[in-house]
């Protein structure tokens, strides 16, 4: 081996290894930042989380739901992998000149495979600059960052082709249509001679092998980091019922808070989430806040928990958490996720004018404790404009979960600091006081049967004796005059169906939804075995409710308190489709209506409720059943999960207007719902788009009874 392969071969020993080096100590830190979170004590069913990694990361579900971008990754995904092989033969072409992958005859179909793939992924980069930096679609960042990826994707494709074509030119080779781009890249320069191409093989041999090793380590630090983190992200992701909280041991003596006020006290899954973020923002593009103008942005919301995690976790473990250190030293990647006010505090103190901390200032800030998780991280006015409506979650190509985080930062300031909305703080003493959000008086929670008519009968538990189901009608059914209706048009049905039923009539309590979404999971816990205890006591087998947030209570999240797996837990709609196709509801009467229907967040996609209530929509003679833009699991929410119906919106445009915006556009005349809050919403945006007279506002159950001729609207 001459000196100069000696040099060659000492060159790339040192630089891979200096490369890995780098990339080992920010991996390993990221790793550790991540330990510092609570260990889940999820029971993993791991058939199910490999399926689900299978559908997610190579057959790119979710990515797909925007099929432009999701083609453009499918592109890029698979490409990377046939080139991840053309790598290693190009390394093995550059330190043993002769040799390549030991395939055979095959060798030359995977020369023209790997060809073809460097000018799709080139197609690719291409098309990613375009929507980036032309298209300028909203919810994409612009920038050098995401520009400096695009460089690296395209320098090591074309160096790739470069290096091929002049190993050709110096060993003589002719056109081969098994590499017809750096073939014709070779006939282009063929005026270079030998030797010079000898020389350009090596020069280019060089920058790819360089290229491929700062995107090495570049990667981690990154928002590409999802490369590495998604993959167990998507495996490890919470399973069990969408959406369902996990329960606060509230008797454990020993914890110091509840809730998560500090980025230690979230999970490692949670933890992982922050790592896994692609900055893609689909999340913020569907999010119903963000898009009326509200301060929450699910992408700024994962990304600055993230940065938190990166100094707090180098704070803690004083580990390094940017490598090479010197070249991430004043850079963007060292800022902290701090809010506006407390960064300029920072500033002060730094007597920093710009209000920037530098690296090792952050450092000191986290060690200190100067820097708050909920304040200075994520402000009070971000968690309280979620409406719980997990469009971000269902959005997200990588699983993240933002809702479980912003519940896990309210329940911390209910229970530890006492912190709430004014609004939120009187609905749940009305809750804890009267048992419904208003403070109305518990004996006139059965009042809305005073407006039964004809004959309508809602027999009590005592009365009915044996029943085949339990009829919770929820505190929008018992009290809200309009969800009365509502409440009214199912009794009617149930008797014309001779269902046999029964109401609690003023025993009923709340379901504790609101207590819980809106943070005070000590409320919720009440509520639930005081409601367990009732059914169990009355030996109830099925229960039917018009309201999906005590739906997904009932049927997901009581379970945990010992509701009796045996109990069935029904939404109205699904009961009324089943009927209808057993025969024992028969709508006769036309309606003659353009119908456009909004799917209630808690019935879609936090249960799979979609097909039920078209099902009975389209069962009603003169129907025409037309769909919104945002319908099924992209349905924008009407504004008021998550508790957010009892708080007044102060920011942006009101989210039931946008909602009614969007059904109007496809010019029903009638909005139908499945919810009383997404009625009472919708019913409020007709009037404020003085469109109540061209829209009116019905639920399913409303409509179902006007065809069968018993009517309560």
């Amino acid at each position: 081996m001459t000196g100069w392969a000696w040099l060659h071969w000492i060159g790339f020993v040192v630089a891979v290894g200096y490369a890995v080096f780098l990339f080992s100590h920010v991996m390993y830190s990221r790793y550790l930042f991540i330990r510092l979170g609570r260990e889940e004590t999820e029971k993993a069913r791991n058939g199910e989380r490999i399926r689900e990694l299978a559908v997610q990361m190579l057959g790119h579900r979710t990515l797909m739901k925007d099929r432009r971008s999701g083609w453009m990754h499918l592109v890029m995904f698979y490409g990377f992998i046939v080139l991840q092989f053309g790598a290693l033969d190009l390394l093995i072409r550059g330190l043993e000149p002769g040799h390549h992958l030991p395939l055979g005859r095959g060798y030359r179909y995977f020369v023209l495979l790997q060809e073809i793939t460097i000018v799709l992924i080139l197609l690719a980069v291409g098309y990613a600059f375009y929507r980036r930096y032309i298209e300028k679609l909203k919810r994409l960042k612009r920038g050098w960052k995401p520009a400096l990826v695009l460089l690296f994707i395209t320098g090591l494709m074309l160096s790739l082709l470069l290096t091929e074509s002049m190993r050709a030119i110096w060993k003589g080779e002719p056109f081969s249509v098994y590499s017809p781009v750096s073939s014709t890249i070779a006939a282009w320069t063929g005026g270079i001679g030998p030797g010079a191409a000898e020389l350009l093989f090596y020069l280019f041999w060089w920058l790819h092998l360089l290229i491929l090793l700062a995107f090495l380590v570049y990667v981690p630090q990154s928002k590409h980091a999802h490369l590495l983190f998604a993959p167990f992200n998507l495996f490890w992701r919470t399973q069990g019922p969408p959406g369902k909280l996990k329960p606060i041991d509230l008797e454990d003596e020993t914890a110091e808070e509840f809730g998560v006020g500090r980025i230690e006290r979230f999970t490692r899954n949670q933890l992982l989430d922050l790592y896994s973020c692609v900055e893609c923002g689909r999340c913020t593009n569907v999010c119903p806040a963000s898009t009326t103008g509200k301060m929450l942005s699910p992408m700024e919301l994962i990304v600055k928990l993230r940065d938190h995690l990166t100094v707090r976790g180098a704070a803690i473990t004083s580990r390094t958490p940017w490598m090479p250190a010197f070249a991430f030293a004043n850079s963007e990647a060292n800022r902290v996720a701090l809010s506006s006010r407390s960064m300029a505090e920072a500033g002060s103190r730094t007597g920093a004018g710009s209000g920037r901390m530098k690296a090792a200032e952050m450092v000191k800030a986290e060690s200190d404790s100067e820097v708050n998780l909920i304040g200075d991280v994520i402000t009070e006015e971000e968690l309280w404009a979620c409406t719980t409506c997990r469009n971000c979650e269902d959005q997200c190509p990588v699983a993240n979960e933002h809702v479980r985080m912003i519940m896990d930062m309210r329940r911390y300031l209910a229970l530890t600091e006492g912190k709430l909305p004014s609004e939120a703080g009187r609905t749940l003493n009305n809750i804890e006081r009267q048992g419904n959000p208003w403070g109305i008086h518990r004996r006139e929670r059965s009042g809305w049967m005073s407006g039964l008519v004809d004959g309508d009968h809602a027999p009590s538990i005592e009365e009915a004796g044996e029943f085949d189901y339990l009829f919770f009608v929820g505190s929008m059914g018992s009290y809200d005059k309009r969800s009365m209706k509502i409440t009214r048009s199912m009794i009617r049905i149930m008797n014309e169906a001779g269902i046999s039923f029964a109401v609690l009539g003023n025993e009923e309590g709340n379901s504790g939804d609101t207590a819980r979404r809106l943070g005070n999971e000590y409320l919720f816990q009440e509520l639930a075995r005081s409601n367990i205890e009732l059914f169990h006591q009355y030996k109830v087998k099925k229960i039917i409710t018009i309201d999906p947030h005590a739906y997904h209570s009932f049927k997901n999240e009581y379970p945990d308190f010992g509701l009796s797996p045996r109990i069935e837990v029904y939404h109205h709609t699904e009961i009324l489709a089943l009927w209808i196709q057993e025969g024992r509801i028969v709508p006769t009467q036309s309606l003659e209506e353009r119908v456009t229907y909004h799917d209630s967040c808690y019935l879609g996609r936090y249960n799979g409720v979609y097909d039920a209530p078209r099902i009975v929509l389209s069962a009603i003679p003169g129907v025409k059943l037309v769909e919104m833009e945002r319908s099924g699991n992209n349905s924008m929410c009407c504004g008021a999960g998550g508790g957010l119906m009892w708080l007044e919106e102060r920011e942006g445009t009101r989210v039931n207007v946008e909602r009614t915006k969007q059904a109007a556009a496809v010019q029903p005349t009638v909005i139908a719902s499945a919810c009383p809050y997404c009625l009472t919403m919708l019913g409020d945006g007709t009037k404020a788009l003085g469109k109540e007279d061209e829209m009116a506002t019905y639920d399913i159950a409303e409509l179902l009874a006007m065809s069968i001729g018993k009517s309560y609207s």
